[in-house]
């Protein structure tokens, strides 16, 4: 199995992390993909990555809640020279999150914008980051529309109609624990939306699947997010899992 989407970096792990990522290699979680947030971060999240070759590997771009008035530009320079430097196999996580703040929506717009322009240029996918933003998100996409525009809608959270819209642009969808939430809704559609065009996550340390939900996610629970699109789709395990691998792999290209 692959963690499309895992934050094994941040400081909920710094404790007990190595312990964490074998925890999940011994269920056979065999590659993790880490999406980057901002410069704070950068050294942490690619430092892991040379502890775990090929197991662990980065992603780069700026997350929309550290979009600031005072340092979006100089975050959007240090991304491009990283881009120049080095190979990444996706950029991300980019988007607008409108949640937590609405007023730097303008700035949040060009940020996503730019770095959709450096991933077609690259030909890299997107993974992209929407929270109360689904109408936003889609415009720019729809504005930036382009043969290799392509990626991932992380942590899916929408509607049938949005999920469509979604793979028209695209796109596949990032499935992680909030399908197995009570109120989380997607696991109500979800089955209409082919097994081709979704890839397994996490998002750890947060938003953890049921029976853990509240407690700090990991990677390892990454087989309860499979063993509920089990229920779902009426398939094997090993089917769901060889399925969503093979999907993450030809996103990300390794």
């Amino acid at each position: 199995m692959i963690d499309t989407h895992t934050h094994l970096y941040a400081e909920e792990f710094d404790e007990d992390r190595k312990e964490t990522i074998q925890r999940s290699l011994d269920k056979g979680i065999n590659k993790f993909y880490l999406p980057a947030i901002d410069s704070e971060s950068h050294e942490k999240m690619l430092q892991l990555e040379t502890y775990y070759p090929g197991q662990i590997i980065s992603m780069m771009g700026l997350h929309p809640c550290y979009v600031k008035p005072e340092s979006w530009e100089n975050e959007l320079e240090i991304v491009k020279n990283y881009l120049d430097q080095r190979t990444f196999p996706a950029i991300g996580e980019i988007g607008i999150d409108l949640y937590w703040d609405k007023t730097t929506l303008d700035i949040q717009v060009k940020a996503f914008e730019q770095q959709i322009d450096w991933a077609i240029e690259k030909d890299l996918p997107i993974v992209i980051h929407t929270r109360e933003s689904f109408d936003e998100t889609f415009e720019v996409l729809e504005r930036k529309k382009h043969p290799k525009l392509r990626g991932i809608f992380h942590c899916f959270s929408g509607d049938l109609e949005q999920a469509k819209h979604a793979i028209d642009l695209n796109f596949i969808l990032g499935i992680g624990g909030v399908v197995t939430f009570k109120n989380g809704k997607i696991d109500q559609f979800l089955n209409e939306i082919p097994l081709d065009k979704i890839v397994l996550e996490t998002d750890s340390p947060y938003l953890a699947p049921v029976p853990h939900r509240g407690k700090r996610n990991e990677s390892s629970y990454l087989d309860l997010v499979a063993g509920k699109l089990v229920d779902i789709y009426g398939k094997d395990f090993s089917e769901i899992d060889r399925i969503t691998t093979e999907n993450a792999v030809t996103i990300f290209g390794n």
